[in-house]
């Protein structure tokens, strides 16, 4: 039975869901590029490692991620006591499956030299071989902390590598994965839009390719790109990232005019992160109801791989330095 057939007839769902909420002691967390519903009745809305430190800061019993599984994933394993549950356990991400961590293992062991700088779209094994994780709000602060002639393996997203190495002058070994939202985003299409609307500025996410992140005016984060959003002069942004952050800038900042980038046809759904919107209402009424699906990881699995997290924190911060980064 699917979790909108198990729902009664007539159930107000938001309604339902603060209850439950209520009677779980649960947080609700949504990505940015959550459905507007979702975002709305969320206790917060962010970045997937902003919401994970958000939850584990508070008392809940219960954390909802309405996000994807390594999002969660990453809950679970700064926040073992919780119960982790997210609203559709198929909500995966291209990163994460281009980089199984069998493979991901015999690339590392067929260059030991290099140290692993892996960004946090990855499974929780993938994280526990790694070294040091990043955030695309973070990768920078990260990089330069680590002398050139050092040796790295970036993955698994070549084009936030690629754009490191271009931004910085070095040369990381780059794993081949994309993210398929923003590998979506057309070249030609964005130069029409350019040229529509020749006053407002690009924000691109770095996992855009090369050919569309040449033609941004800011490059960042997702909640980078929120910022840009609400401190650049003019009155319209065209945004190269998920196109569901839009409705945080138009809550925001509703006197400006917000336009996605376009897909390869224009017009097309094709920037719309297919695993994002597995998740529904309905399925989080469920998740809540249930407290399934949930999320399990082996202890010993998740303190290797929140080493990897805890250096990226403590890097991030100035708290260590590259003398106490030990490899795994």
């Amino acid at each position: 039975m699917t979790a909108q057939s198990a729902l009664p007839t007539g159930t107000d769902l938001r309604a339902e869901i603060d209850r439950l909420r209520k009677d779980r002691n649960a947080v609700i967390l949504a990505h940015y590029y959550q459905k507007p519903e979702i975002q709305d009745i969320a206790d917060y809305v962010g970045d997937s490692l902003q919401l994970s430190q958000l939850a584990a800061d508070t008392d809940a019993d219960v954390i909802a991620f309405c996000g994807v599984k390594f999002m969660a994933d990453t809950a679970k394993i700064l926040s073992p006591e919780k119960i982790v549950v997210l609203p559709d356990m198929d909500a995966g991400c291209s990163l994460e499956d281009s980089c199984p961590p069998d493979k991901f293992r015999a690339f590392r062991e067929a260059h030991p030299d290099h140290i692993a700088l892996t960004y946090i779209n990855c499974s929780t094994e993938v994280k526990a071989l790694s070294d040091v994780i990043v955030t695309s709000s973070s990768a920078e602060t990260i990089l330069q902390q680590i002398p050139e002639s050092q040796k790295i393996i970036f993955g698994p997203d070549r084009h936030l590598g690629g754009y490191l190495n271009r931004k910085f002058n070095r040369d990381m070994l780059l794993w081949p994965g994309v993210c398929i939202v923003h590998e979506a985003f057309s070249e030609s299409e964005l130069l029409k839009l350019m040229q529509q609307h020749p006053d407002a500025p690009v924000a691109a996410h770095p996992e855009c390719p090369p050919h569309v992140v040449e033609h941004a005016d800011y490059v960042g984060s997702t909640s980078g790109i929120l910022q840009f959003a609400k401190t650049f002069p003019g009155d319209t942004l065209i945004v190269a990232t998920e196109p569901h952050i839009i409705h945080q800038m138009e809550k925001a900042l509703p006197e400006k005019n917000f336009i996605g980038a376009p897909g390869a046809d224009g017009n097309c759904n094709c920037n719309i992160c297919p695993y994002m919107a597995l998740n529904t209402m309905e399925k989080l009424y469920t998740a809540l109801r249930d407290l399934e699906p949930r999320i399990e990881i082996e202890e010993g699995l998740r303190l290797k791989a929140k080493q990897s997290l805890d250096r990226m924190l403590e890097m991030a911060s100035g708290t260590i330095g590259m003398g106490d980064l030990g490899r795994v």
